[in-house]
């Protein structure tokens, strides 16, 4: 007899914990559960607790979870780690401290490097040598690790990273030194650089090795935390956890390697964008996640996400930043959500962002004793935000704290609160126009070509007019837009990327020995999968190659179609040619050469199956409820029909001015947009002047 399979998925972000489940009855109906509540940081499992409570799930019921979360990023934005002891290659422990020279603020000759996560008296040396071809140079003498090891003990040091000159290309060194650790000092959290990575670039690799361990018994007790108070509300299985390369992995191997989920959050709301724009025919996206604290951007081409390596935290204009070599969807962050801060500097120039009201107190409107006008503030008192709907209803709008709040920027820039609350909206809009420039145009992308995927509790109220800015073909705002991020999680499979560095000049024979590269991290993919049950059948691999001209420094990545040979070297070559000059605008007449591989290994663990619904009438009568005056900023203000989101169904279309809110979600349709409902109930809006 058929039973009814309940999918969860849970998401932790900055200011909310969001949840979306889904119900498929015996009888082909499906069901999908959403909630929202406020996270709860430092005791983050508790918020997945609250939300699934608030969802009315019972975690006993539920046969699939998927679990995204920000604790990895941020234990390393607030320094909330553990104190790390590196072992190293000797004569290399100041790597970590040279670090590179790329000086961001390059006219400012008082200029500090950030300081490394390990201090110089916990860098560590042990004698021993690979060369960069994987051969031995110097044996390894590992006769003084246990009075480094005792030194570490007496610093209180809980971690231990182990980074070995070249380990990338020879592991045997750094499995050695791993082994011993673990012998000598038993219980001690430790990882070594090439369980992470086995990318080449010594300063990164150390520094990912290092954070990993910084962050590694945090995130594995917050993880066992929430294991166990979820198996003590009767859940059968372990969730899965969402990682970087917009895949999932069983919680045990986070656990051990816990700097793949550094991105979990933002990289399942763009894998779930990729997988809803294959459903809807539209391989071609702009993603825009809008949250409370942050906007973050990723162009998706050809229902492909892009994965890159080269990632850092804390990079800004004034600092380096800290690299972490590890698999993360390309994207752009801006401090630029619904809880930004609007401020004037001592110049009366308006800003917007990056500091954030976050969840407590929140904008000045949630009657929290926050006094700073947010771009919340603004969207509530231009009409765009229903004050009597305010989240959903479940808040009521403190309007004369948001009037106050406004007034204050207003009076800074002597002008009116209506005029401060449009300068607020305009301004957000230009720094997420910036942004997604960064990820389309600057790379050479027409958005003409490409659709605007709006989501999380704020893309739908600035998708428009940031689609007409970039003049892309359309916008789309998914159901349930404000947990999208949960949603693309059960869309998510398990996935681990394998990046091998391996120099070979396109020449005659290269063919077999990139070929070997690729069949060596296969086999040792599968063998990981089956060593956690997942049959090896069940695996299909993608394939890339990094590729430069000879003497560039970086690369630029290649998806390989087939085995490799010596007779696929010349389309490989074209098919780099053709990606470089997209991204540089030109190609040089020079010889080619691969740096290293990238597979991905993916296997379907649960992913959800969507059914579209039968269209229905044109007719949106049926939603409507209601009208009212909407200020649009630079159109200005209009009579606007505002539509019930839960009661839209498939057909349905309208013409705007237009709001259609729901309770996470406010979606503002400018006048002469065009409206249509599809057969999956995502929200199609043809901007005007587009075919």
């Amino acid at each position: 007899m058929a039973q009814t399979i309940r999918r969860v998925a849970t998401d932790v972000g900055g200011t909310f914990t969001d949840l979306v489940a889904f119900e498929m009855r015996p009888d082909g109906t499906m069901e999908i559960v959403t909630a929202k509540s406020d996270t709860t940081p430092p005791d983050y499992e508790k918020g997945v607790l609250d939300v699934l409570a608030k969802g009315a799930i019972a975690p006993e019921t539920v046969d699939f979870m998927a679990h995204g979360t920000t604790v990895v990023i941020n234990a390393l934005t607030e320094r909330k780690g553990v104190k790390v002891g590196l072992v190293t290659t000797e004569g290399f422990r100041d790597v970590l401290e040279i670090a590179r020279g790329n000086r961001p603020d390059f006219f400012n000759l008082h200029y500090v490097k950030p300081a490394p996560f390990v201090p110089r008296h916990l860098r560590a040396e042990v004698p021993g040598r690979m060369t960069y071809r994987g051969e031995e140079r110097a044996p390894l003498d590992l006769s003084g690790l246990p009075a480094i090891l005792e030194h570490f003990r007496a610093e209180g040091v809980e971690a231990v990273a182990i980074c070995l000159l070249h380990g990338y290309a020879n592991t045997a060194h750094e499995e050695a030194t791993l082994a011993e650790v673990r012998r000598l000092w038993p219980g001690v959290s430790v990882v070594a650089a090439h369980q992470i990575t086995r990318e080449w670039r010594e300063y990164e690799r150390t520094n990912t090795a290092v954070l990993s361990a910084f962050v590694q018994p945090v995130a594995a007790r917050y993880l066992g935390k929430l294991d166990e108070g979820l198996r003590a509300q009767g859940l059968r299985k372990s969730p899965y956890i969402m990682q970087s390369n917009c895949g999932v992995d069983s919680l045990a191997a986070t656990s051990a390697v816990p700097i793949t989920m550094v991105e979990s959050g933002p990289a399942s709301g763009f894998w779930g964008a990729a997988e809803l724009g294959k459903l809807i025919g539209e391989p071609n996206i702009l993603a825009l996640d809008i949250g409370g604290t942050t906007a973050k951007c990723s162009l998706i081409e050809g229902g492909e996400v892009r994965i890159m390596t080269d990632y850092w935290i804390e990079r800004s204009r004034k600092s380096a930043g800290y690299p972490i070599m590890v698999p993360v969807v390309d994207l752009v962050e801006i401090g630029n959500g619904g809880g930004s801060i609007a401020w004037v500097d001592d110049f009366g120039k308006l800003h917007v962002g990056p500091q954030s009201a976050g969840a407590q107190p929140g904008p000045a409107a949630y009657g929290r004793g926050g006094t700073d006008a947010t771009t919340t503030d603004a969207n509530l008192w231009l009409g765009r935000i229903n004050r009597d709907f305010f989240c959903g209803g479940e808040v009521v709008a403190d309007m004369g704290a948001a009037e106050a709040a406004l007034r204050a920027v207003g009076e800074r820039l002597g002008v009116s609160v209506d005029e401060a609350a449009q300068g607020i909206i305009r301004i957000a809009n230009n720094n997420m126009v910036n942004a997604l420039k960064l990820v389309s145009l600057n790379r050479g992308h027409d958005t003409r070509d490409f659709t605007l995927l709006a989501f999380g509790g704020g893309g739908a109220m600035h998708g428009v007019a940031l689609g007409q800015e970039l003049q892309v073909r359309k916008v789309v705002v998914p159901n349930a837009a404000s947990v999208f991020s949960a949603w693309g999680m059960m869309m998510s499979d398990l996935r681990r990327d394998y990046f091998v560095t391996q120099l070979c000049d396109l020449a005659p024979g290269a063919g077999a020995v990139i070929e070997g590269v690729f069949a060596e991290a296969e086999a040792q993919a599968r063998a990981t999968f089956e060593e956690e049950g997942v049959d090896p059948a069940r695996v299909d691999f993608l394939r890339y190659g990094k590729f430069r001209y000879q003497n560039q420094e970086h690369t630029t990545e290649v998806q390989l179609q087939g085995p490799v040979t010596d007779a696929a070297l010349g389309a490989i070559a074209d098919d780099f040619h053709a990606a470089y000059e997209r991204e540089y605008t030109y190609r040089l007449d020079a010889p080619v050469e691969m740096v290293g591989i990238h597979l991905v290994a993916r296997a379907e663990v649960g992913k959800l199956t969507m059914k579209p619904a039968e269209l229905g009438p044109p007719d949106a009568t049926p939603a409507h409820k209601g009208r009212r005056v909407v200020d649009y900023a630079l159109e200005g203000r209009h009579e606007a029909d505002i539509y019930d989101g839960d009661r839209l169904a498939p057909g349905m279309a309208f013409t705007g001015p237009a709001i259609v809110e729901d309770a996470g979600t406010t979606v503002v349709i400018h006048p002469g947009n065009r409206v249509e409902v599809d057969a999956f109930r995502n929200i199609h809006i043809h901007l005007e002047g587009r075919a």
